[in-house]
């Protein structure tokens, strides 16, 4: 009988899209699902919508809900974790606080200013986990869905002796499903091949039976004027390969964009979207919780969420090719063998197996390395508690570099450190 722990299930969305997939796999044995959150009412919120979600497929599912991590975690198979450190008052000081300092972000939770401080602010919660599960769970997975992906199973496999580590993200399929609507060609006709960092990743290779799809897809978006007021658009322009990420997140991977007015209007960057996604997300929560109240019937539709996924193929030997983010381990050339990668992997009753890809053009390499800068020195100065790396990460980072100075950054830096406060490592609030 599987057990499942998810660790900040008060982030009932994430929550109920996987139970809705595990519950309505007939193929899976009955489940026990251990929540945790540290919020007692979201807590109990996320308890109330997994007995409902049991209740709406017919499905007997043994559920406990702790508010101390270590008992939720002991003897898991799966570890799905989906916290956010602070929550929504620490994202608006990422925001809120650059923003007086001239800097604009759009979602800033992997990288930028935004992506660094998360990063600090959840790098020693994820060690915390990666040492539960080496004392109580040392066989089971960790899924993690958290952001910043390329930095926290980095920080799990070299700051805990765990190695079970896979990081989770939607952005590659929902990618390979956007470049087969624009060409007009089924999805699963398609043969893909997509290696980089979370968020950050390319699509190496978009053929159907044999032939190239980029030469299609290179005069779509020259005779198309709305694509081409599209951030990734304009990279696959100039770096000849489709990214991952959206747009407007793109548009904070790289120097060129977020800094000029003129560049923001062209093509349409959304400046301080995911605090408008946070509220929307806040609205959403108090519907569930709302729905719940009720007592009715909530509605339950398979979601094909990634971790489930992943659970049901090792759990029923079913084959799949999921996209992870892993250690990369000579995975892709030219890149650090510990960074973490996200590459395809194939999964089954075995566990999850990392497919090497070989070297990527150079041109996608050197993007690579701009963000690993950045991804390496927050890994170090959360592991290290360093608040001189605090600051080079922020230097290095090609949004912020962009737009302020060497004495700007840091100022921004100390502000943040201080109001962040104790979610922020003694060593790194400490000044030297």
């Amino acid at each position: 009988m599987p057990r499942i722990a998810f660790i900040g299930a008060g982030s009932v969305e994430f929550t109920r899209n996987v139970l809705a997939d595990l519950l309505t796999a007939q193929d899976l044995e009955r489940l026990t699902i251990a929540l945790h959150d540290v919020n007692p009412e979201r807590l109990e919120t996320a308890e109330a919508m997994a007995h409902a979600t049991a209740k709406a497929v017919g499905r007997d599912v043994d559920v406990e809900a702790h508010l101390e991590r270590r008992p939720a975690v002991e003897g898991a198979d799966y570890v799905v974790n989906e916290i956010q450190v602070g929550g929504y008052d620490a994202t608006r000081k990422d925001f809120d606080i650059p923003k007086r300092f001239g800097l604009r972000q759009t979602i800033a939770d992997t990288i930028g200013i935004g992506g660094i401080f998360r990063g600090l602010r959840t790098i020693p919660v994820l060690v915390g986990i990666g040492n539960d599960m080496a004392e109580f769970c040392p066989d089971a997975w960790l899924l993690n869905y958290s952001n910043p992906m390329a930095m926290l199973p980095w920080a799990v496999y070299e700051g805990t002796p765990h190695r079970k580590v896979v990081g989770l993200c939607h952005s590659v399929r929902d990618t390979h499903h956007f470049l087969a609507s624009v060409v007009d060609q089924r999805e699963e006709d398609i043969t893909f091949v997509t290696a980089g960092f979370n968020h950050q990743a390319f699509v190496l290779e978009f053929s159907l039976g044999g032939v190239d799809l980029y030469p299609r897809l290179r005069e779509i978006v020259e005779n198309d004027p709305e694509l081409q007021r599209r951030v990734r658009a304009e990279i696959f322009r100039r770096f000849g390969y489709f990214p991952t990420e959206s747009s407007e997140h793109s548009a904070e991977y790289v120097p060129w964009f977020m800094r000029s007015d003129a560049e923001i209007d062209r093509f349409r960057i959304p400046v301080d979207e995911y605090i408008r996604r946070s509220d929307e997300n806040l609205d959403e929560y108090e519907e569930i919780k709302r729905e719940l109240a009720r007592g009715g019937p909530i509605p339950v539709e398979p979601t094909s969420e990634l971790a489930s996924e992943v659970i049901h193929s090792i759990e029923t030997g079913m084959e799949r090719t999921v996209y992870c983010n892993v250690r990369n381990d000579g995975l892709i050339e030219g890149l650090p063998e510990e960074c973490c990668v996200e590459v395809p992997c194939e999964i089954g009753e075995t566990g999850i197996h990392p497919q090497a890809v070989g070297a990527m053009p150079p041109q996608l390499t050197a993007l690579n390395r701009t963000f690993l800068n950045v991804v390496e020195l927050t890994v170090r100065a959360a592991l290290e508690e360093s608040r001189d790396h605090v600051y080079q990460a922020a230097m290095l980072d090609p949004n912020t570099a962009a737009t302020l100075t060497l004495s700007q950054i840091e100022e921004m830096c100390d502000e943040l450190i201080d109001a962040h406060g104790e979610l922020i490592s003694a060593g790194i609030r400490r000044r030297h």
